[in-house]
């Protein structure tokens, strides 16, 4: 089985392939403090929770968006699980050709989730994943990647309002009973819930002006599902889209 991990700030989601199935998946808070000990052994907890052993594992995947983890990470699956990491970065074949001006600064993450949607649709894409920022990734019919836009996440956007309101109190990001709310709390709710609904809209609707044909917009990432209800431009959400990514990355990589 192959076993893939993204790394992003906010949190780390995992995933464990047999062939194309994900047959497993986790998602753990991000902690720079953490030592490769640490995340070692919570990976062998959560490994003997569900039943699994480092044997079952054959290869392993990362993709990473903190520097000073993607270290930490590998020793932890090298010592604990038997398994040394292929690193996505540059250099790295993704079968994706980067048209950006320094290809070597887009977020592997965005590669992955782009590389992911490619392999589903084989079509021209927009990818919008909801993490600690928003970003949208414009993939060609070509699958080519052409570059995106990215926006501060919900929850960046939550706490900067709590951090800088002395008046409003953090909140739970969820869908407000109405865009007009009736107290202090569903007020936020609405304002930060419809907002970036009017956001990712907004976005996807000036990028696809830009396209050659109607794209797919798929939507990824933890706050996927919440927002992807309501933005009307948002055609499909699959929360697993980096993590697919990674899994065809590490297959043309073998060839």
């Amino acid at each position: 089985m192959l076993l893939t991990v993204d790394i992003g700030n906010t949190s780390i989601m995992i995933g464990v392939f047999e062939g194309a199935i994900l047959k497993d998946h986790w998602r753990i808070k991000t902690d720079k403090q953490r030592t490769s000990d640490e995340y070692g052994i919570m990976l062998s907890e959560i490994f003997t929770h569900k039943g699994l052993t480092k044997k079952e594992i054959d290869a392993s995947i990362i993709s990473c968006v903190v520097p000073s983890l993607s270290k930490t990470f590998s020793e932890a699956l090298v010592h604990y699980l038997g398994t040394r990491p292929l690193e996505l970065g540059p250099g790295t074949k993704t079968g994706m050709a980067i048209l950006t001006d320094n290809p070597k600064e887009v977020g592997a993450d965005r590669i992955a989730s782009s590389v992911g949607a490619w392999s589903l649709y084989q079509r021209e894409l927009i990818v919008v994943d909801f993490g600690t920022a928003i970003t949208f990734d414009h993939v060609s019919a070509k699958g080519e990647y052409l570059g995106g836009a990215i926006a501060p996440g919900l929850s960046v956007a939550s706490d900067a309002l709590f951090t800088r309101a002395a008046r409003i109190a953090r909140v739970d990001i969820t869908r407000p009973p109405s865009v007009t709310g009736k107290n202090t709390v569903d007020c936020v709710r609405a304002g930060l819930y419809y907002g970036y609904v009017g956001l990712v809209d907004g976005i996807v609707e000036r990028m696809k002006k830009t396209c050659l044909k109607s794209p797919k917009v798929v939507a990824t990432g933890g706050d996927a599902p919440l927002i992807a209800k309501e933005a009307r431009t948002i055609n499909e959400a699959d929360e697993f889209l980096v993590l697919k990514g990674l899994r065809v990355i590490h297959e043309i990589n073998r060839r």
